[in-house]
């Protein structure tokens, strides 16, 4: 039997608190308000305009829990903020959230208890059996996707970034208020946001419960809450792609950096000088298509494929920067207007709903050519650069064998 004053101490000296989002969920709420009660003393629940018997059920736990009422439903997302906030001017450090709905179990708050107590400040999401007998199909699939998303988002790979079930460090995460979303996407902005921020994103183990079909009651609408998590990752990936990964790789360009690389990947690389040619413009290629999102890991996969050396293929990627996008977007939509024989529109004022679909086949179709010659350009100057500099590139490298 779990030794409940002992871990209601820990977390107490923890500054840990648990937050309880509620919709609808009557049925449930009162038996994980009591559940919770038996590990930890700080309770904040907050009803997001429920219109069943929620009201009712909370009021008779009486002082044992702070309650928070929204006079509609807000969503998710805003029902964890105004608890965030809560929790935080109360001077909680820490702040588990756990669902109304009976799928998670409070005997799994030690588990939080035991991974912030060995790793502080973490951010922690729990990472559910997705093979559990129950688990909706929808539910896998939808986990999978997101898992996917916020690798290539964050580079950090979770087995579960849905799980309701988390502790959140309240010093090191954002309590503004200004965030993208209010559903319960706002989850998956929350660890993103917070991975950039430096704060370290973990999964521990916790269960999962999900009772028979006819007794489950979801408020997650599959068309609608998908479609919103897929633009909130569209935008999150476009913010990477135009301004995120940029700046990071500009950062790294420090002169010991850039010094290292050329010394490392050219002057003493194995590969031959024509070889060397293809991987940037490769990479050149790759950095100009339109495949937003995609452009490095796609890129990685053709250096590999194709047996060129994977990191100037990268680096040469990152061309899409900022201050060259404008150019690559108009020399793209120049070159498709040249294929197609089609005025360019010099006006904004000329483009209508009509000529989006012209426009944008003009500069999907041109890419590919403005791409393919911007890489032979490329690809040559490097040539002729490394004939002049590396006359003997195998030479240079039994010197280094030696």
């Amino acid at each position: 039997m779990p030794d409940y004053p002992e871990i209601k101490e820990r977390l107490a000296r923890l500054g840990c608190c648990v937050i309880i989002p509620s919709y609808d969920n009557s049925g449930t709420v009162g038996t994980v308000v009591k559940g919770v009660l038996d590990y930890c003393d700080d309770v904040i629940v907050v009803n997001d305009g429920s219109s069943d018997d929620t009201e009712r059920i909370l009021k008779s736990f009486g002082s044992s829990i702070r309650v928070l009422t929204h006079p509609f439903n807000w969503g998710k997302g805003v029902a964890l903020r105004n608890g965030f906030s809560a929790a935080s001017e109360s001077g909680f450090k820490y702040a588990i959230t756990i669902d109304s709905d009976g799928q998670h179990f409070p005997d799994d708050i030690p588990v939080f208890a035991d991974a912030i107590e060995a790793e502080p400040d973490c951010l922690l999401v729990g990472a559910r059996n997705l093979k559990a007998d129950g688990m909706p199909s929808k539910n896998t699939f939808a986990n999978k996707f997101s898992n996917f998303w916020y690798k290539l988002e964050t580079g950090i790979p979770l087995t579960d970034t849905q799980s309701g079930y988390r502790l959140y460090p309240l010093e090191r995460i954002d309590l503004s208020g200004k965030r993208l979303t209010s559903g319960y996407e706002f989850e998956l902005e929350m660890i993103v946001f917070a991975a950039w921020k430096g704060v370290r994103v973990k999964n521990v183990p916790v269960r999962v419960y999900y009772p028979p079909k006819e007794e489950r009651v979801s408020h997650f609408k599959p068309f609608r809450d998908f479609f919103k998590i897929s633009v909130l990752n569209t935008l999150l990936v476009l913010y990477c792609f135009f301004w995120r990964w940029p700046v990071k790789f500009f950062k790294s360009l420090t002169k010991e950096n850039v010094k290292l690389f050329i010394d490392n990947q050219i002057i003493h690389s194995k590969d031959t000088n024509l070889r060397i040619s293809e991987a940037v413009a490769l990479g050149i290629f790759m950095g100009i298509v339109p495949i937003w999102g995609y452009q490095m890991v796609v890129a990685f996969a053709l250096a590999h494929l194709l047996k060129l050396n994977k990191i100037i293929t990268l680096v040469a990627s990152n061309i899409s920067i900022p201050p060259v996008i404008p150019f690559i977007l108009f020399g793209s939509y120049w070159a498709g207007c040249k294929i197609l024989s089609q005025p360019l529109l010099f006006s904004f004022r000329e483009l209508t709903f009509e000529k989006v679909g012209a426009v944008l086949l003009q500069y999907v179709l041109g890419s590919f050519v403005f791409g393919a010659a911007c890489a032979l350009l490329f690809g040559l100057i490097v040539f002729a650069i490394l004939a002049f500099v590396r006359k003997n590139p195998s030479k240079s490298v039994e010197d280094v064998n030696r």
